[in-house]
């Protein structure tokens, strides 16, 4: 039952990550140039712009890949283990690291006065949702180190 459990998470894992490589290959460079030709006052930021999304990018394929993983941690019985720990940190710093990147696209935006609200609350919602992602990581990681000092200790007391 838990192979199964993980193995369809894998494939879920590799699904989304199928598709996010998919939509920066081919539909953002296409997205962009169609909103440079509707928007001409903003052209200038078209590069910017798919520079910052291939930059939040980086971090998310990474913690994809470490999602990957803790499940095969999660296969191999050595879930609770200090790899699992260094996991979820890496986890923890990707989603900081997304919600940074995005904050700093708000200001260049709000900078150069590009602050459509459509943009602007899609940002917010990726923002949140990777700070939400980095908590529930920081939590994960602070509950399992707890769980192998409980575990030590019990180790030492045998």
């Amino acid at each position: 039952m838990k192979l199964q459990t993980t193995t369809l998470m894998k494939i879920v894992i590799y699904t989304i990550g199928l598709s996010i490589l998919c939509l920066c290959s081919f539909w953002l460079p296409w997205q962009s140039r169609v909103l440079a030709e509707m928007y001409p006052e903003f052209a200038h930021l078209q590069y910017p712009l798919l520079i910052g999304i291939y930059l939040t990018a980086l971090p998310f394929f990474f913690a994809l890949y470490k999602i990957l993983e803790l499940l095969r941690y999660i296969d191999q019985n050595i879930a609770f283990s200090d790899s699992s720990v260094v996991a979820l940190k890496y986890i923890k710093y990707c989603a900081i690291a997304i919600s940074l990147l995005y904050v700093i696209g708000f200001i260049i935006l709000n900078y150069n006065q590009a602050g459509n609200p459509g943009i602007l609350l899609l940002g917010i919602i990726i923002t949140f949702t990777s700070l939400v992602i980095a908590v529930f990581a920081a939590l994960l990681q602070m509950l399992l180190k707890n769980a192998l000092n409980v575990k030590s200790e019990n180790d030492l007391t045998i």
